[in-house]
């Protein structure tokens, strides 16, 4: 006898679902209120019902299988379905519900990306937005990620890409510590200055990596994985802070070289295809983009 799906699956379809999105039962059991053992029980049902694996399971989390692509289609009509259904029992108009989880830097989370997602749910209530912080090339496969957010423009396969901006790379200082240590005049002066920027062993981006290597020779100030701990660095006067120009508003941050020293730069997000069938991502990329 042929597998057969009957209406008591379609739970099970919106299971699978958010697990090829989120990537992890735990995840996913806390994105629909239920327990772990419920994830993998309706998972198991479906994968039964359908005669093959759904999911695999990664180094970095679940991903969907070929049979699981196909079905993926099929799950997200589930999905609308009952979300239809949940807006006619409390006698209101459907909108756009879900969990997208957002990785992104640092600066740009916190400077640009949260005034434009505070807006967006404040319009879309029934969108849960979680963010992570992280600096890094883009991954070929990231579980758990609906949109990613990197520097430089990705090389990834099976994904929608989208400039998001622009900015720069610059140098700062206080003027206390240009007084106590002199103001360079050019780039070679440089390298009797300590930089604070990233921590040279941990920098995995290659525009950033870039940008240090600019300056020939300099000695090492406060290095950090995060922004703002340069600024709190160069703020201080721990030394020079090769800074994102957004990034910098502090009225007692001097930009010294402006004329010879500039790196370009500019932030990327990011969609895997499966994830970019999700109404919820979709507005939540549109949200990112200027």
């Amino acid at each position: 006898m042929s597998p057969r799906i009957h209406t008591n699956h379609l739970e099970g379809m919106v299971t699978f679902l958010t697990v090829a999105r989120l990537g992890r039962y735990t995840a996913s059991a806390r994105a629909l209120g239920v327990n772990h053992s419920t994830v993998s029980r309706r998972i198991a049902d479906l994968e039964k019902a359908l005669g093959g694996k759904l999911l695999a399971h990664s180094g970095d989390g679940w991903v969907v299988t070929d049979l699981g692509a196909r079905a993926l289609p099929s799950a997200e009509r589930a999905e609308t379905a009952l979300h239809g259904l949940s807006a006619l029992a409390e006698g209101r108009e459907s909108q756009i519900r879900g969990t997208v989880t957002v990785a992104a830097p640092d600066a740009f989370t916190s400077v640009l990306a949260i005034p434009r997602l505070a807006e967006f749910q404040r319009r879309e209530p029934g969108v849960h937005l979680e963010i992570i912080t992280a600096t890094q090339q883009v991954r070929q496969r990231r579980a758990g990620v609906d949109v990613e957010v990197v520097i430089g423009e990705p090389v990834v396969n099976k994904a929608l890409t989208r400039r998001l901006c622009d900015y720069n790379l610059r140098l700062y200082a206080t003027q206390e510590y240009l007084d106590r240590e002199g103001t360079p005049e050019s780039v070679a002066d440089l390298a009797e200055h300590r930089i604070n920027y990233y921590i040279e062993t941990a920098l995995q981006v290659d525009e950033l990596d870039l940008g240090i290597r600019r300056i020939p020779e300099y000695r090492y100030g406060i290095s950090s994985t995060s922004v703002f701990a340069h600024i709190a660095s160069t703020l201080a006067g721990a030394g020079i802070g090769l800074l994102p120009d957004f990034a910098v508003t502090d009225p007692r941050l001097v930009h010294i070289l402006p004329q010879e020293f500039r790196h370009e730069a500019s932030y990327w997000a990011v969609v895997r295809e499966e994830n970019f069938r999700n109404p919820a991502v979709r507005a939540t990329l549109a949200a990112l983009t200027p």
